[in-house]
């Protein structure tokens, strides 16, 4: 059921430390596995006693994701072991173990169910992306974890974060450092467009990468009308058998999860 990435070689250490501690930081780089290989690794350890983890995404996209990966993990639906709650959709069931959810709608949850009855760890994925919510939602958790709840354990994740400050923040909270997997990268730079055009400078560097490279692209771009705007001028030049997902948040879920599905 666990995936062969690298945050495996700290799962062991991780369990060890939330058996005797109620606080702790996972670091570990991109694509180690965190979000989806950590919450799996835990559900099933003796503290937790049958009880849920609530895994904190900082997008709804990123909640489903999170949610859809893991339940295939295991083998059942989605909905089932694994679930998800996001703002005006969920998919969720009785048996439910691992509740994916964005920091809005823990915050919403704890102001209706301050001692977070069920929960047995709470996890804040990608926090290096720090937010209004995040922090306001950790400050509430913490504030469980000292006067309600001291059984709750509570574990930090990041890719980039000054782990000391938060650990300080946290109680001296101990941290566990995961490693991840190096691959090589070369720059190529092109020069700006005549109209200083973020949009025509990508487009140009688009075409030229499907001309000289094989494979997919990963594009980003400022914000929601930038991505349309070159999605509507791609759509006029590229083969019929390219296909272009535009994603962002305002596009329907269907639409958002051909994006991340798409083989």
């Amino acid at each position: 059921m666990i995936g062969d990435l690298p945050i495996r070689a700290v799962l062991p250490e991780l369990q060890t430390l939330l058996a005797s501690t109620p606080r702790a930081i996972l670091s570990a780089p991109p694509g180690s596995g965190k979000t989806t290989l950590v919450p799996l690794a835990l559900l099933e350890q003796p503290w937790l006693a049958g009880r849920t983890i609530v895994l904190l995404e900082p997008r709804r996209l990123a909640a489903r994701a999170a949610a859809m990966r893991m339940a295939s993990l295991t083998g059942d639906r989605l909905g089932q072991t694994v679930g998800y709650r996001v703002r005006f959709d969920s998919c969720l069931s009785a048996t439910t173990r691992i509740e994916v959810m964005t920091e809005g709608v823990l915050i919403r949850r704890l102001q209706k169910d301050p001692e977070l009855t069920g929960v047995g760890l709470v996890i804040f994925d990608e926090f290096h992306e720090r937010s209004l919510q995040a922090d306001l939602a950790l400050a509430l958790v913490l504030d469980v974890t000292t006067s309600l709840r001291p059984d709750l354990r509570l574990l930090v994740m990041s890719a980039t974060l000054e782990s000391g400050r938060v650990a300080a923040l946290l109680g001296d909270a101990p941290i566990v450092r995961g490693v991840g997997s190096a691959h090589p990268v070369v720059l190529h730079y092109l020069t700006g467009a005549a109209d200083h055009s973020i949009v025509r400078a990508t487009l140009s560097g688009v075409l030229r990468a499907l001309t000289e490279q094989d494979g997919d692209l990963l594009v980003f771009l400022p914000g929601s009308a930038e991505i349309r705007q070159l999605a509507t001028e791609l759509e006029m030049r590229l083969d019929p058998g390219v296909l272009l997902c535009p994603l962002y948040g305002d596009l329907p879920k269907e639409w958002q999860l051909q994006a991340i599905l798409e083989d």
